[in-house]
């Protein structure tokens, strides 16, 4: 122990887990196209086998060396077996895989694809030459004083990017795009915006060559662009490195984290342990399929075919105590060897089933990461779901698991697009979501809210389009939900309609807005703060082009969304009542319609109303919310005593009016109505008056 490697006494120590093989050997590798290893070291039962490890010492190995595994024993896939000693395997725990851009996953099936058996009949062809090779990486590196930032919850704003098309388009101005290094060269954008952390779409090493379907209208095949299919756990993405794919990725990895470290942002990576890239019985033997089949993924009864849980062909055996360590394991080595801050956990509950698929209600590997005294500090996030039906946002795990709050995504949208009896679930959601959260004994922290990810239409395309248009993925608009809850604003798609671009600029405004006065943890999709555009695709999984890409010059497009974002950001930070770890007492928030009087909740037409926030020692603040498509006029309460009323925020208003920065507030008339247009939000500020005059 440890799995993986290790320097040991002046050599390493290579060490795998297989309880079923009946042989093990380990092969060391000169260059990564090689065939055939330059030394070859089979592993002596008696003497290299410890239970159900298997483990060697090499003296002499330097850093760089590649090796690989190859492992023996039964292929009998009716009985869960599938070895194949003639498939070079990659060990679980690499700390870095080489490169290989044309990786093809059909050359290392473990079956003869040309039988009518098919997965039944072993192939006996051998790919050491199509397999990337792992990379001995133990070069010590320079931390300096880092030192993890631990940003509270309620101090918390995640902006969620892709790590490659953040800086990848030519319009970033960056020496080192689609990179570690280019992120690194934008942490003083991240840090002007007021972001506190950065969450990263997949960076475990995955085979962008995997997506064997070609674009219909272009003709060009497509990409695994945003890496949702690990072939093992810990070694950070090759490609994303700017020096080289050859053990430099994981000294750029840190080196990145680092620098987000010394701008004081925290770093979240989006890891999938739910699933490998090994897919079905018919896809390739890559790892843990030739390492322990039937340990390391949930078998159907007939144990020949995967349980499927997570619409990809196959399910970790989450819950075995085997592959539990495998994965805490590997949370360990990121937290500890690579100093990252949280993990958001794709399709979460898929680990929370047990060996028959059936969901626990006290998974062991949830309260083992919860409950785990190494990771007890850092950040963990649920997408609280499955594909196979699960949906436990609300009731996920333990109080510590913060939770992806699908249901705020939907109620703000629905709201904002004008439908019927969403008040209520909207006053609920800017409150925190105790209707959901309270039960469980989560607070707002609880809540990661958002109202746009990478799963889904961007911010921009959520005003512009009704329905998905997701043709250039090539299946036919089939992928991607239905369930979108947007509004085109009167036309389909990009316009010169001046009138529908002014609606959609306030849109985009109110949700904003709502995002950032909202208790819970507000997440902002990386590209929404300059209109970033998907043309329509709402599952841009496989568009590794300007589909995806962030083109930096939206920045001077719209610099009125950015700015407004800014100062959203700065607003929010300013007034921590908006964000604190608990939910609203009756003496904090008080409600009222647009007539001054209690709202009624119950009134399915209702679209607008207000509601006044005060709390001992802060600022009161008058939130104004008109989903309507007819402007409303509000009577403003009076405020706090020996304090008077100004605007702050009006989403109606143009650039440079519908954020007024702090000493240049406009200061109300509270002798008539405050006139809120059409579908727009608004802000005031109770504060002591020297200045301002009234508007």
């Amino acid at each position: 122990m440890p799995l993986g490697t290790q320097e040991r006494a002046g050599g390493i120590n290579f060490a795998l887990l297989s309880r079923h093989a009946t042989r093990v050997r380990l092969e060391l590798f000169a260059h990564v196209e090689d065939a055939k290893p330059v030394r070859v070291i089979d592993l002596d039962p008696a003497r290299h086998r410890t239970g159900d490890v298997w483990h060697v010492w090499v003296a002499g190995i330097e850093p760089g060396q590649l090796y690989a595994y190859r492992v023996d024993g039964p292929f009998e896939p009716d009985k869960g077996h599938r070895f194949n000693f003639h498939r070079l395997l990659l060990d679980p725990f690499a700390a870095a895989i080489s490169q290989l851009p044309a990786w093809d996953f059909a050359l290392a099936r473990g079956y003869d694809a040309s039988a009518p058996e098919q997965d039944l009949v072993i192939s006996r062809q051998d790919n050491g030459a199509s397999m990337p090779k792992c990379v001995l990486v133990n070069e010590p590196f320079d931390w300096g004083a880092d030192q993890p930032p631990r940003h509270p919850w309620s101090k918390t704003i995640i902006y969620e990017t892709h790590v490659r098309g953040f800086t990848i388009h030519p319009t970033s101005g960056v020496r080192h795009p689609g990179t570690y290094r280019g992120l690194i060269e934008k942490i003083p954008y991240l840090k002007g915006l007021g972001v506190t952390a950065v969450e990263l779409m997949p960076v475990q090493e995955f085979n962008e060559a995997s997506v064997t379907r070609v674009n219909p209208r272009t003709g060009q095949r497509l990409k695994n662009y945003w890496g949702y299919d690990p072939v093992v756990f810990c070694a950070p993405k090759a490609s994303y490195s700017s020096a080289g794919g050859s053990g430099q990725q994981k000294l750029e990895f840190k080196e990145m984290v680092r620098a987000f470290h010394q701008a004081d942002i925290e770093v979240i990576l989006d890891v999938v342990f739910n699933h490998t890239a090994e897919g079905d019985e018919l896809g390739p033997t890559l790892c843990f399929r030739g390492i322990d089949n039937a340990i390391f993924y949930t078998l159907a009864d007939d144990k020949r075919h995967y349980k499927d849980y997570t619409g990809t062909g196959n399910t970790i055996n989450a819950n075995h105590p085997v592959v539990r360590d495998h994965i805490l394991s590997a949370l360990r080595y990121w937290m500890i060897e690579m100093h990252v801050d949280g993990f958001r956990f794709d399709l979460a509950s898929v680990l929370g089933r047990d060996r028959t698929g059936k969901l626990l209600a006290d998974a062991p590997l949830l309260e083992r990461i919860a409950e785990d005294p190494i990771l007890r500090d850092i950040k963990i996030i649920a997408e609280a779901w499955d594909a196979a039906g699960a949906y436990q946002v609300g009731s996920f795990s333990e109080r510590r698991w913060a939770e992806w709050n699908g249901r705020y995504r939907d109620d703000v949208r629905r709201y904002w697009r004008g439908d019927d009896g969403m008040l209520g679930a909207f006053a609920s959601r800017i409150c925190g979501s105790a209707d959901i959260y309270a039960r469980s004994g989560k607070g707002p922290q609880g809540s990661i809210n958002f109202v746009t990810c990478h799963d889904g239409f961007t911010l921009n395309d959520l005003v512009s389009y009704c329905a998905k248009h997701n043709q250039a993925n090539g299946e036919n608009n089939h992928d991607g939900t239905d369930a979108n809850f947007s509004q085109n604003c009167g036309a389909e798609g990009a316009t010169s309609d001046a009138g529908i671009e002014i609606l959609r600029k306030r849109q985009i405004k109110n949700f904003l807005l709502t995002l950032l006065i909202s208790r819970g943890v507000p997440m902002l999709l990386g590209g929404d703060e300059v209109r970033r555009t998907q043309s329509g695709n709402n599952n841009a999984y496989c568009q590794d082009n300007e589909t995806s890409w962030l083109d930096w010059s939206y920045l001077e497009q719209h610099q009125d969304i950015y700015g407004f974002v800014r100062g959203m950001i700065a607003f929010r930070c300013a007034h921590p009542v908006l964000s604190k770890e608990q939910f609203y007492t009756d003496a904090e928030i008080q409600w009222f319609s647009a007539q001054g009087s209690e709202p009624d909740w119950f009134n399915k037409q209702q679209k607008s109303f207000a509601c006044l926030i005060q709390e001992v020692g802060q600022a009161a603040l008058l939130l104004m919310f008109n989903a309507g498509v007819t402007d409303a006029d509000f009577c403003v309460p009076p405020p706090p005593k020996g304090s008077r009323w100004h605007l702050v925020v009006d989403t109606s208003r143009p650039a440079r009016q519908d954020f007024v920065v702090t000493g240049a507030w406009t200061l109300m008339d509270r002798s008539k109505p405050y006139h809120l247009q059409e579908r727009s939000s608004a802000i005031a500020l109770a504060a002591r008056d020297s200045s301002s005059t009234p508007s």
